[in-house]
């Protein structure tokens, strides 16, 4: 599950709906810094249980860089509404869709394209919109996302979690989570920014998560297919960025995915399944390099 380093914006970011032809989607937009170069725009897209915020602390060193950065939440998740019993509208490829809707309110014009980065099950979504219309991207990260479905012990605690949620209201599994949680992992989550109520602030935002958008993310975790042939025919740059170790999908997976994929790959040093927040400088960096690299070569 995603840990975010704080859950307040930089000074110079908007939080607001964006509203586009499938509905209003929360998110937090940094524009480039101010007297730097635009260099182009990213949609950040988060993981299972997490949302924008997991993004906040790479605003600041790509708006340096010369990117606009729009982190979102997705449909049913944190502050985006969506139905709490319906999982139809949460299938991969509605989510896909939402994406490429996304993208054209944030594009001025046909021609203009977007750098695309998902994070985990984020990045599962990405891969179906670049797969569903690679046009309108300009290159894709995935952060922490392997080829297929997550491992055997990741299954297994998605499956406790889904099972819960249904018997269970979203406030009691909340409960039920922190009552199982190892002392190790508790420190983890508390471990944020000075100033936060911990607990409460990320259970405010598991209280916003939709029930139905967590089992059918859930399910699709456990049972996505490989598509990295599909993803390897299209003609956009790729990169795959992980930490040095993850538990969800290993480290030699992913390291494999990127040859199949002819991907740019970078290993965050010091950082596990959530590099943009293990180690968000460094993967602030990662990304601008591969972006910068990118343009050059259009």
């Amino acid at each position: 599950m995603s840990r975010p380093a704080t859950f307040v914006p930089p000074s110079g970011t908007r939080a607001y709906r964006l509203g586009t032809a499938r509905g209003e989607f929360a998110v937090i937009d940094a524009p480039v810094a101010t007297g730097v170069e635009a260099k182009g725009t990213a949609l950040l897209l988060p993981g299972f249980t997490g949302s924008k915020e997991d993004f906040i602390s790479l605003h600041e060193p790509l708006a340096a860089a010369g990117y606009r950065t729009v982190a979102v939440d997705g449909r049913g998740q944190y502050e985006t509404p969506g139905p709490r019993d319906d999982e139809a509208p949460y299938a991969q490829g509605e989510l896909a869709r939402d994406v490429l809707a996304q993208v054209d309110t944030l594009i001025d014009t046909q021609q203009e394209r977007v750098h695309l980065v998902g994070h985990s099950f984020g990045g599962q979504v990405a891969r179906a919109a670049v797969l569903l219309d690679s046009t309108r991207f300009r290159s894709l990260t995935l952060i922490a996302s392997g080829p297929a479905e997550i491992s055997a012990s990741q299954q297994l605690r998605v499956k406790l979690l889904r099972d819960a949620l249904a018997v269970m209201d979203m406030a009691q599994v909340w409960d039920a989570i922190q009552a199982l949680e190892p002392p190790e992992d508790a420190a983890d989550q508390q471990d944020l920014d000075a100033g936060l109520d911990d607990l409460e602030v990320l259970r405010q935002r598991w209280l916003g998560n939709s029930p139905a958008q967590l089992i059918a993310a859930g399910r699709q975790l456990c049972t996505e297919p490989d598509r990295v042939a599909e993803l390897a025919a299209v003609r956009i740059p790729l990169h795959v960025l992980s930490g040095e170790e993850d538990g969800t999908w290993p480290v030699p997976l992913l390291d494999d995915m990127a040859v199949r994929l002819k991907a740019h790959r970078t290993v965050v040093r010091g950082a596990e399944h959530s590099p943009n927040t293990d180690r968000p400088l460094e993967t602030a960096e990662a990304l601008a390099t591969f972006w910068h690299r990118t343009d050059q070569t259009e």
